[in-house]
């Protein structure tokens, strides 16, 4: 129902993705868990390797989309990038305790995979629409529901397993086979993709070519006000992704020290509730802007992404509270429902910014730099991803109020940035 407007190689992508984030989020699902249980390491150290982890797997597309653009294509590129993601993962599966070099090493090349796959299958997203399409935001929302349902999976699954072996390590095998199951996907339907990453070559061919494109062709007052515009965006969406990747640190912390466990809820589990609402909510809101396209109401693209910084802000509000009503006795007192209406909040806010940021980065990137500047999205990703680490070292050591506060502060912060910039932000996206 939601690919029947949609080129078919969307789909193709949709699940090559799915069995990724299935992967990646079943491995982040268990990581704080795994360095805090056998690892025995304090939270200082946690969130220096959480932090510099996530910064590391979001830093590195930016050079994976130079190599797709210059050296291997956005295909070959990503598979290489999967082949070397299973490896990883399956080395992490055999670390612990007595092997810390391989832990480490497993990260690494874990953050060399994620760099060759992560960037490139967002920028062939892209490429499979028309230079102007209307679908391309929804296009987007679709792509990130594959993300979302792999995620849903993931910590569901890291959970039977840690019941069924006793063991963290066997999350990380299943991640190693999630892999593998992408990269199975991605190759059987090459058919259906393969003019996307072709289409690109042939519009630089045609535009390096044509001179009548070439008396045409944006100016270079136009591309740097794309890049610009871009880089505001990079730099402001950084506060999103320090607050919220507190879902695998403080979030899951407060679900382990704070919260009242389940038999069926435990501090892993409750990851999946936010891709659990990125499923249910996600065709919602697609409704909901065409319903506002029609009307010649829909916001701009930039738009979205301030609205998705603030709701960010209300959910990390709901931690505030919580933490006040007994959160900061780190005493295992506190509903459930707590950490799910944060999740549900923080979900609706995700759905403004993240697939429309992606959406943004393809309409707004010059052509020849596309798989660059979608690598510096996730570059800026890194960036909140290294501080969500670095703020979460302080969770012990301030009122768990305060922490969340500060969170909460600098996303209210960020949305208003996004509305002093945003005639700006939309004057670079005209006639893309």
């Amino acid at each position: 129902m939601f690919f029947k407007k949609h080129p078919r190689g969307l789909m193709i992508l949709f699940f090559t993705e799915m069995w990724e984030r299935f992967a990646f989020y079943t491995m982040l699902a268990v990581f704080t868990l795994f360095m805090d249980e056998v690892m025995g390491w304090s939270d200082s150290v946690k969130g220096d390797v959480y932090g510099i982890f996530l910064a590391g797997v979001y830093f590195t597309p930016i050079f994976g989309g130079w190599i797709a653009d210059r050296l291997l294509g956005y295909r070959r590129t990503i598979m290489t990038g999967a082949v070397v993601f299973g490896l990883g993962y399956l080395l992490l599966s055999l670390s612990g305790p007595d092997a810390v070099w391989l832990f480490f090493m497993a990260l690494a090349i874990i953050i060399i995979g994620n760099g060759l796959f992560k960037a490139n299958i967002s920028v062939l997203v892209g490429n499979l629409y028309d230079e102007g399409s209307e679908l391309k935001d929804a296009g987007y929302m679709i792509f990130y529901m594959g993300i979302n349902l792999g995620a849903l999976m993931a910590p569901l699954v890291a959970t039977f397993l840690h019941n069924k072996f006793g063991t963290y390590n066997a999350a990380f095998a299943a991640a190693a086979a999630g892999m593998l199951l992408s990269l199975i996907v991605f190759e059987l339907g090459k058919k259906k993709y393969l003019y996307a990453e072709q289409r690109q070559k042939e519009d630089l061919a045609r535009r390096v070519n044509d001179t009548e494109y070439m008396n045409q062709q944006m100016s270079k007052e136009e591309e740097k006000e794309r890049i610009t515009a871009l880089m505001i965006i990079f730099a402001i969406v950084i506060f999103f992704w320090m607050s919220f990747h507190q879902n695998g640190f403080a979030l899951t912390l407060f679900a382990q020290r704070s919260v009242v466990e389940l038999e069926w809820l435990k501090p892993e589990t409750y990851q999946f509730f936010n891709p659990f609402f990125i499923i249910i909510l996600a065709p919602l809101v697609i409704r909901f802007f065409d319903r506002l396209r029609a009307k010649g109401k829909e916001p701009s693209t930039p738009a979205k992404i301030g609205l998705g910084m603030f709701i960010s802000g209300l959910a990390m509000m709901v931690m505030v509270v919580a933490s006040l009503m007994g959160g900061n006795l780190d005493q295992n007192i506190m509903s459930p429902w707590w950490l799910i209406s944060t999740y549900f909040i923080i979900t609706i806010g995700e759905l403004h910014l993240s697939p429309m940021g992606l959406s943004f980065v393809s309409k707004v990137a010059p052509i020849r730099m596309r798989g660059l500047m979608m690598g510096f999205w996730f570059g800026a990703t890194a960036i909140g991803n290294y501080l969500s680490g670095f703020i979460g070292k302080f969770y012990s050591d301030l009122p768990h109020h305060m922490f969340f506060l500060i969170l909460a502060s600098l996303l209210f912060i960020s949305a208003l940035l996004v509305r002093l910039f945003l005639n700006k932000l939309k004057h670079a996206t005209q006639g893309v």
